[in-house]
């Protein structure tokens, strides 16, 4: 099993970024797939859930309305894709599969 991240990068207050979990050595289609983030000094945080085909969400609060979990179960790839962002979302973001397994993350950092 491994999980690769992308898509992390600098962005100002307001902007956009779309992140990207590629998945390996195992179906995503098979399985609920969670995106987290941890800030520096605190604990990490769940984001986003989707289910095996998608068609159920759920958010944290924090991220409602502004953050749209996807997937494409033929690529075997999660997204996030991420609008109107605020220097309180700069965290290292994590894609989590089966097995408690996690990729290395990608930093996003929102900053003017």
């Amino acid at each position: 099993v491994q999980l690769v991240e992308s898509g992390g990068g600098l962005v100002q207050p307001g902007g956009s970024l779309r992140l990207s979990c590629v998945a390996s050595g195992f179906s995503i289609s098979l399985y609920y797939m969670t995106w987290y983030r941890q800030a520096p000094g605190k604990e990490r945080e769940r984001v986003a859930v989707s289910t095996r085909s998608g068609g159920s969400t759920n958010y944290a609060d924090s991220v409602k309305g502004r953050f749209t979990i996807s997937r494409d179960n033929d690529k075997n790839t999660l997204y996030l894709q991420m609008n109107s962002l605020k220097p309180e979302d700069t965290a290292v973001y994590y894609c989590n599969g089966p097995g408690n397994s996690w990729g290395q993350g990608t930093q996003v950092t929102v900053s003017l």
